[in-house]
């Protein structure tokens, strides 16, 4: 079989798949159920073409990482055959691990377990798959490589990963401010003593694609209708995992039910059957469990599916002043009378908390730019815009969502 495969994506054009290895990888059952898993999760809840997958994007970074590593060798950075490809397997598998509506049920499913130590399991279990091929690939994901600038590529505040979510994102969503300057921005990178650099005839286009990061995240990832849908999505699997522990019968395919039943957290890292049945679950459980789930005799957990399934979602009001306990009490009293249930059963019916927009992080792993005068500077020392040293700041906002119409709260 010629496993030297192009594909046509609408944002790079032809993308080639260089190596039988990574070939190899993407035709595994792991690789392919990231085609079943929308990169935003419920947001085409708000913009109707945000139906993308992991699927596109992780195919999207291993070009552009193959794509970078070409410019900087152009630079004359020695870049070995077996780098190249180890690199751009650590960046194609970077997001195998990630759980069905990509980050809406990262917290619940495996309580404790981010995304990334996910993946780094099933990239384990690739490795031991194809003999240990994947071995630099690892070092690479894990920073234990010490040529720096490849894990940096892969996981940093500039690399290749989020290059193309938010180029894609953009794209998709149709939200044009999103675009950055891709191909400019990897022109510009170069590596100083093992580290990533930035050459500075390129400041103006990481200032560019930091405030296009920030505004993605208020009006694409955190936008207020967009949490509402995850919280309803999170409080329905947290109805039917409370059904499960207590006995109820609640319908679904076995790997769901796996996880809906117990917590895992503790055993995925050491079984691999849970590890190759987490490996299964994509969005068509979620989706498919909900309209099972509508016709449930649990009003809680019936009500709540018809809601979502009909884009009845919570209203949601966002601040950034803490949630008062009064208002918190006020809409659980409301709750309380119109669908009469208990009061700790509220819960399921509303939701707060606090969402956060990290625009630039100085500390720890800077943007940093090579000066023509060999020195090197943070993105915030280097460019003259007040901007970038304020995105340091992190914003929270404080959110509060429960269903629409609650006739106690109109009536004030």
């Amino acid at each position: 079989m010629n496993k030297r495969k192009i594909i046509n994506d609408p944002l790079y054009g032809f993308v080639s798949i260089p190596t039988p290895l990574l070939f190899d990888l993407i035709s595994h059952p792991f690789f392919q159920r990231l085609r079943f898993i929308r990169q935003l999760g419920v947001s085409d809840f708000v913009y109707p073409g945000a139906v993308h997958t992991r699927f596109h994007h992780a195919l999207g970074a291993m070009h552009l990482m193959g794509r970078a590593l070409e410019s900087l060798r152009k630079k004359k950075i020695e870049i070995s055959e077996k780098e190249f490809e180890a690199a751009q397997i650590a960046i194609l598998l970077h997001d195998i691990g990630h759980a069905p509506l990509s980050h809406s049920l990262e917290e619940i499913l495996l309580p404790g377990i981010n995304h990334e130590s996910l993946s780094y399991l099933f990239m384990k279990s690739l490795n031991d798959h194809f003999s240990g091929s994947l071995d630099l690939a690892l070092k690479i994901f894990r920073n234990g490589y010490p040529r720096k600038f490849f894990h940096q590529l892969v996981s940093s505040q500039l690399d290749v990963d989020r290059l193309d979510y938010l180029t894609r994102d953009s794209f998709f969503t149709g939200v044009t401010e999103g675009s950055v300057g891709v191909d400019r921005i990897i022109e510009m990178l170069h590596v100083h003593r093992d580290q990533l650099v930035v050459e500075e005839k390129g400041i103006f286009s990481i200032e560019n694609f930091l405030h296009t990061r920030r505004l993605m995240y208020w009006q694409v990832y955190l936008h207020k209708t967009v949490v509402s849908a995850e919280r309803m999505i999170i409080n329905i699997i947290k109805r039917a995992q409370h059904l499960a522990a207590a006995g109820e019968k609640i319908y679904g395919s076995d790997s769901l039910l796996t996880f809906l039943a117990k917590n895992h957290s503790e055993e995925i890292s050491h079984q691999p059957k849970l590890l190759r049945l987490f490996g299964q679950l994509d969005d068509n459980d979620i989706w498919g469990a909900l309209k099972l789930w509508r016709t449930h005799p649990d009003k809680i957990l019936s009500n709540l599916c018809q809601q979502i399934l009909n884009r009845e979602l919570f209203h949601i009001e966002l601040t950034q002043f803490p949630i008062k306990k009064t208002e918190v009490e006020k809409i659980r009293g409301a709750i309380q009378h119109q669908f009469n249930v208990l009061k700790k059963e509220t819960n399921y019916f509303f939701s707060h908390g606090v969402v956060s927009n990290e625009g630039y992080v100085s500390s720890g792993q800077p943007i940093t730019i090579l000066m023509k005068s060999g020195k090197t500077l943070d993105i915030a020392q280097a460019s003259d815009l007040p901007t970038i040293q304020a995105m340091s700041k992190i914003v929270k906002k404080n959110y509060l969502c429960w269903p629409k119409n609650l006739p106690l709260l109109n009536s004030d």
